[in-house]
C-alpha cells in the first residue's frame, strides 16, 4: 500500500516520491548501500564500470540486466525495454528505493521504467544533472547511455546520484523542498482518466511559491 504525503512544508520523508507501509521492512535502500541495476547488451560497458566502481565502495548490487556479453543471445528478456520493466517493477512493488539502468542511449529502458506506477525516471549525461534529478525531481530510477557517457563519468554521476536526496543542497534556495515535493506528490497522485474528466485540469494538492534565486556567495 502507498500513501502519498499530503504535507509539504516539513522534511519529515526525504526519499523518493513516496512513503511505503507494508514493505517498508523489506524495502533495500540507499542508506544500507543496497542499490538495484540493469542493463541491455548496449548499456552493459559502462553498466559494469559502474558496478565495479560502487562495489569497491561497499555497495551491494542486485543486477536484474546482461551480467555477461552475449546473453542476449541466448535470452531475448535481456532487451532493453524488458529489462526497463523489470527494474521499474521492483521500484513499484517496493523491493528497492533506487536503480539505475543502462542502454545504449539511457531513452529506451527509461521510458519502460516508466511504465510501472511510483516510477520516477531521468535521463543524465553529466553531474549535475543527476544532482538535479535527485534533488530536485526525487528521481528514483536514474539511466545513463553507453554510446554518450564515459566510464568514468558514469561513477561519477552514480556518486552525486546516490549520495543526494530531494531538497539536498539547496537549503539557500526558499521553498525549493517544499516546491518539488508537490510536484513529485501530485504526480503521484495522478490519474488520466479523473484529469481528462476534469477537463484536463489538475487538482492541486496544495500551492507552493517559489522564485528562481542567485546562490549567496
Amino acid at each position: 500500500m502507498y500513501i502519498i504525503s499530503k504535507s509539504i512544508s516539513t522534511k519529515t520523508t526525504l526519499l523518493n516520491t513516496f512513503c511505503i507501509t507494508a514493505k517498508e521492512s523489506k524495502m533495500k535502500t540507499i542508506k544500507e548501500k543496497q542499490l538495484l541495476m540493469g542493463a541491455d547488451w548496449a548499456g552493459f560497458p559502462l553498466k559494469e564500470a559502474v558496478r565495479q566502481h560502487l562495489v569497491k565502495k561497499g555497495w551491494t548490487i542486485t543486477d536484474v540486466g546482461v551480467t555477461a556479453l552475449g546473453d542476449q543471445r541466448e535470452n531475448t528478456d535481456l532487451m532493453f525495454h524488458r529489462i526497463g520493466l523489470r527494474v521499474g517493477s521492483l521500484i513499484a512493488e517496493g523491493e528497492f528505493e533506487r536503480a539505475l539502468v543502462f542502454c545504449g542511449t539511457g531513452m529506451g529502458i527509461h521510458i519502460a521504467a516508466s511504465k510501472c506506477p511510483h516510477v520516477h525516471a531521468g535521463v543524465v549525461e553529466s553531474v549535475p544533472a543527476a544532482l538535479r534529478a535527485i534533488t530536485g525531481n526525487g528521481v528514483n530510477v536514474l539511466a545513463m547511455g553507453a554510446f554518450y557517457v564515459a566510464p568514468q563519468m558514469g561513477c561519477d554521476i552514480a556518486d552525486a546520484y546516490l549520495g543526494a536526496s530531494l531538497g539536498s543542497g539547496y537549503e539557500w534556495w526558499k521553498n525549493f523542498y517544499e516546491f518539488h515535493k508537490l510536484a513529485i506528490d501530485e504526480l503521484e497522485a495522478f490519474d488520466y482518466a479523473a484529469y481528462k474528466a476534469n477537463g484536463f485540469k489538475l487538482k492541486h494538492l496544495g500551492e507552493v511559491p517559489l522564485e528562481l534565486e542567485t546562490k549567496p556567495e
